[in-house]
């Protein structure tokens, strides 16, 4: 591996990079705000590639910055140069550039936790390659089950209450007119209403409008909690018992607190 300025024209995007939807997290800044910066404060972080047989470079980390460059009228970049590397390894590298970026399409994500899944076949070891948890990794792939139409609405605006929803979702109905009859009902409702709405459908479509009801009558309204001491409605001297519960079952997220009480018992 070594690191050296490389002639742009030589370099094309590979389809190992995670990062498709260039247009995602754009709201706010775009390849034009990116050139301006570079421009003026010049190229931090150098992009990554891996040499081809054929001398020129496949590129695996850094697509915005490269485009910035290319933008620019640069003929010269900076990168760390690999000389080969697995696909899989690509794409592990690629992820852990973006995952934790807003600006990443939350598909593209998915599909990369696919990617990897599809060569361990193993939970544990997607989630021990990119350093994010299992139940993560299990969010975003169940977005892949959702209808195409559903995806393509998809954006970095969700974020991650949203992308909850949208795998409650997918886990909920299978059918794709059934998932979108059921994302028209709710849409407006907060995201934790939403999940509400979903998880006491029991998967039948055909209650959600009856649902969708009781929730604009106040039904399914939630108390929101930075953490258990700050939940005034959970008794004083249960706090150490569910403190224990959720770390030996590993609960994390949005958790309905009936329903985990009823499990404590």
């Amino acid at each position: 591996m070594e690191v050296r300025e490389i002639d742009i024209a030589s370099i094309r995007v590979s389809e190992l990079n995670v990062r498709k939807d260039l247009e995602a997290g754009t709201e706010d800044t775009d390849i034009g705000d990116l050139s301006k910066s570079i421009g003026n404060q010049g190229l931090l972080s150098p992009i990554t590639v891996v040499k081809l047989p054929d001398g020129k470079y496949d590129l695996i980390i850094g697509q915005r910055r490269y485009l910035a460059c290319k933008k620019l009228g640069w003929t010269k970049i900076p990168a760390i140069i690999r000389d080969t590397m697995e696909e899989t390894d690509a794409v592990v590298l690629s992820l852990i550039e973006n995952v934790h970026r807003a600006d990443v399409s939350p598909i593209d994500k998915a599909r990369a936790y696919d990617k990897i899944y599809q060569k361990f076949e193993n939970y544990d070891k997607v989630a021990q390659e990119t350093g994010v948890s299992v139940t993560t990794v299990r969010k975003y792939m169940k977005l892949l089950q959702l209808a195409l139409s559903i995806q393509e609405r998809i954006g970095t605006s969700s974020g991650s209450a949203g992308i909850d929803t949208l795998s409650k979702l997918a886990s909920t109905f299978e059918n794709p007119v059934d998932q979108e009859r059921a994302l028209d009902a709710i849409s407006g409702f907060r995201a934790d209403i939403q999940t509400e709405i979903l998880k006491r459908s029991g998967g039948d479509v055909e209650t959600i409008h009856e649902l969708r009801d009781q929730a604009l009558g106040g039904a399914f309204n939630t108390y929101v909690c930075r953490g258990l001491q700050d939940c005034g409605f959970i008794p004083k001297e249960l706090i150490p018992v569910v403190e224990k519960f959720i770390e030996q079952h590993e609960t994390s997220g949005e958790t309905d607190f009936e329903e985990l009480m009823r499990r404590i018992k």
